[in-house]
């Protein structure tokens, strides 16, 4: 009979009860946490939080009052090792209950228990995330928040999207200036094309000078067969004079 116990009996004897959260407590400290249904994780909750808050305090009492409840060397160094490190600085609270829906078979309300400083989603000290520096177009960039951090990353895209701008200007300058100094390949062309061209006409004569050339060398052979042949009669002339 209850006669004014207010704590939930379990439906279980005390030795069977104290036992059974014995080695709940033990699997929560070991995993982290444990799948259980409500009423249970609620009893569990008042019991291994005090032995929580014991093992900030690690001295021989301490373990030896906390050994008692647990029973297990293994978890009792957990315990006062890792777990006792990590809610150093939390006063209470140091689980927390998810309710996940009923069971098919009873109906009854199931739930996850885990210690809170284990699950990082709800971790509120969470290491903060660096700006992703993205380049625009227009070579410039806004703080995405108003933290020096992100200003000072601002700055430092800045300088170099103006140092990249700089070589690239520099660049094209002395490609300009090449271009300048070397005369296009047009030129080049055309330039070998006409004395190509001139070449030809100071070689290869054209026929009508050709023909022009063997008219006048006619004509002076002409005009020195004519003189022999008059030197000829005036030397026979004479000749039948003198005779």
């Amino acid at each position: 009979m209850r006669h004014g116990k207010k704590f939930n009996h379990l439906g279980r004897k005390t030795a069977h009860r104290k036992a059974m959260l014995s080695n709940m407590a033990c699997s929560l400290i070991e995993h982290k946490r444990i799948k259980t249904t409500v009423a249970k994780a609620k009893a569990l909750r008042k019991f291994v939080e005090p032995l929580i808050t014991k093992s900030k305090t690690d001295t021989t009492h301490s373990r030896r009052i906390v050994f008692s409840h647990l029973r297990q060397k293994e978890v009792v160094t957990e315990l006062f090792g890792d777990i006792a490190s990590k809610v150093a600085t939390r006063n209470g609270g140091y689980t927390r209950i998810l309710r996940t829906g009923n069971r098919l078979g009873d109906n009854a309300e199931m739930c996850f228990i885990e210690l809170v400083d284990y699950n990082e989603t709800y971790v509120t000290d969470k290491p903060k995330k660096k700006a992703k520096s993205t380049r625009r177009s227009s070579g410039t960039k806004k703080a995405s928040t108003t933290t020096p951090a992100a200003v000072e990353e601002a700055v430092v895209v800045e300088e170099t999207i103006s140092e990249e701008t700089e070589l690239k200007e520099a660049k094209t300058e002395e490609v300009v200036e090449d271009i300048t100094e070397a005369p296009s390949a047009e030129v080049v062309e055309e330039t070998i094309s006409e004395e190509s061209v001139v070449d030809e006409t100071t070689e290869a004569p054209s026929a009508e000078v050709v023909v022009e050339e063997k008219a006048e060398a006619t004509e002076e052979t002409s005009e020195v067969n004519e003189e022999e042949i008059k030197e000829e009669n005036n030397a026979e002339d004479n000749e039948t004079k003198g005779e």
